[in-house]
């Protein structure tokens, strides 16, 4: 069963530019979730750092053609959260 990696971006609009929406782009597709995750979280990590990039960003990860991710990160936030697929919600990770 195959995963896939998205990145969602909203660039900060230019003053006087209307906003030009979100682009998504799929990372890569991974045979195991955790692997997929794993690319996520290091690009998170990364972005995060970057201090110069004021783009709202986020990641998530989901089988192809689903609409709830399993995993999700965001850009502005330090707390990354998985799908209680029970539920149907949200959860922070346990580290």
């Amino acid at each position: 069963m195959a995963f896939e990696l998205v990145e969602f971006c909203e660039p900060a609009p230019k003053p006087g530019e209307p906003f030009a929406g979100t682009s998504q782009t799929v990372i890569g597709t991974y045979d195991v979730e955790a692997e997929a995750i794993a690319v996520g979280r290091d690009r998170w990590t990364a972005i995060r750092s970057d201090t110069d990039n004021v783009d709202v960003m986020w990641w998530i990860v989901r089988r192809p053609g689903e609409t709830l991710a399993r995993w999700i990160a965001d850009k502005g936030s330090p707390v990354e959260q998985i799908l209680d697929l029970r539920t149907n919600e949200l959860m922070p990770v346990r580290q």
